[in-house]
């Protein structure tokens, strides 16, 4: 097989069969040298001798300026995007059916047009009359946001490029199709090629584009990963379509923090920010019953405190079931072994639920203690004293260890009008001004000082 060698210039990079004495392009002399391929192989299917241009390189040392952002006033979206909407970024946002998703973007659409971005809301599930029925419904019908009902990406990169808008938004990206791919919208192929299209038109264009995403049963957004990959940003919209509060939670950010979350309350009037999420989700919290427990937790940057509940009932089945809504699965079933291999409390034969109240989903292990604290007082039909926090993660031997930003945690509770909180023993106890601190090593410990010898 003969060797595929090429020739191009030294100084404009063009490429020739042959070789010449003067370049063709840039009419220099003597440039033109005979070159390798930059890859060898069957043709047609690797780069062969055609080469393309140098990319600049910079060090480590090099000065970036930040890119800049655009807020949209309202803060519990400027906190999940990271300070704002960066130009020339793409955004993933997914979430059940019904939860809310296009009405977030279009009062984010609405706010953004305000405050004087040019703004194209493309819907490829609903007509303009039903996107005006809901701007009507929302009050927002005056917002200078550009409309329109299509599916086709060849048409709609040609109206975004002819337009020049600085935030486009999609709803939803599996709707969209290519004429380039052979299959059906909405599968694996059409869903790629749409999110490749419409994130490079968006970078090479410096306009910053959302695409709105289903999900599936479990919960993650449909279609191949690489999707995630491909994007800047991807938010989650979580909650329950029966409870108010909806949560918007940012699982991957190139621009900010990721496992931010913003949380917001379904209205009549739209979606509305809630400054003061602790407050709110114990708002509907009464007096101390047997298994309810306050958790002091941190999602994102910022401290939360929420309301766990658990129930334990003897069960009429020979395999009791253990439910959970809002925590791990397999995180319960340690917690149920370790507290009846370490701590003698067996839960043979009962049926176990727990719940996180407000709709809100928790991921980090600082949970362990209150779930433990939830679970015997439920068992045992004790309450914890009122006013009482509680947060620590347990180890597989039954000790407990301490958890980041332990102040945080302390001073969220205490401005909540919480008296009392336990947590693990650590090496430097924060104090914390009107909040009395328990601490204990083990979780027997724990157990025999909170609910008495068990």
């Amino acid at each position: 097989m003969a060797k595929d060698f090429s020739f191009s210039c030294s100084e404009c990079g063009a490429v020739y069969r042959k070789w010449a004495g003067q370049c063709e392009s840039c009419q220099a002399w003597n440039t033109i040298h005979e070159t390798k391929a930059l890859s060898s192989g069957p043709k047609g299917k690797t780069l062969g001798a055609v080469r393309g241009q140098a990319i600049p390189l910079t060090d480590l040392d090099t000065q970036e300026t930040e890119p800049p952002r655009t807020q949209a006033g309202v803060g519990e979206l400027d906190r999940v995007l990271g300070g704002g909407l960066v130009k020339a970024s793409a955004l993933l946002v997914g979430g059940d059916p019904g939860i809310g998703k296009s009405t977030l973007l279009l009062q984010a659409a609405a706010r953004f047009a305000r405050n004087g971005l040019k703004v194209i809301y493309i819907s490829g599930e609903e007509s303009n009359a039903q996107v005006q029925m809901r701007a009507r419904r929302l009050g927002l019908e005056k917002s200078p946001v550009l409309l329109a009902a299509e599916t086709n990406l060849r048409d709609i990169l040609t109206t975004l490029e002819a337009e020049r808008p600085d935030l486009a938004i999609i709803d939803s990206i599996q709707t969209m199709w290519a004429d380039t791919v052979e299959s059906a919208p909405g599968s694996v192929s059409q869903v790629r090629a749409s999110a490749h299209e419409l994130t490079t038109f968006a970078k090479r264009n410096g306009m910053a584009v959302i695409m709105v995403g289903h999900v599936t049963k479990e919960g993650a957004i449909a279609g191949p990963r690489v999707v995630e990959h491909m994007v800047d940003t991807v938010l989650y919209f979580e909650g329950e379509r029966g409870h108010q509060f909806r949560i918007l939670r940012a699982v991957k950010n190139r621009f900010g923090p990721a496992d931010e979350i913003g949380v917001f309350e379904m209205t009549g009037k739209g979606l509305a920010e809630v400054r003061n999420p602790s407050a709110l989700f114990l708002s509907e919290r009464g007096a101390p019953a047997p298994g309810s427990v306050v958790f002091a937790g941190i999602e994102g940057s910022r401290p939360m405190l929420c309301e766990i509940q658990a129930l334990v009932a003897p069960s009429p089945h020979s395999q009791p079931r253990r439910s959970v809504v809002g925590w791990d699965g397999g995180r319960l079933a340690m917690i149920l072994a370790v507290l009846e291999s370490r701590c003698g409390i067996p839960f043979t034969g009962l049926d176990v639920y727990l719940n996180v109240a407000g709709g809100l989903r928790i991921n980090e292990p600082a949970a362990d203690l209150a779930v433990a604290a939830a679970l015997v007082s439920a068992r045992e039909d004790a309450t914890l004293p009122e006013k009482t926090v509680v947060f620590g993660e347990i180890s597989l031997s039954g000790a407990l260890r301490p958890v980041v930003q332990t102040e945080n945690r302390l001073k969220e509770a205490q401005k909540l009008g919480f008296t009392e909180a336990i947590v693990p023993q650590q090496a430097k106890q924060p104090a914390v001004s009107g909040l009395q601190q328990r601490s204990a090593t083990t979780l027997t410990g724990f157990v025999e000082s909170v609910f008495g010898a068990r």
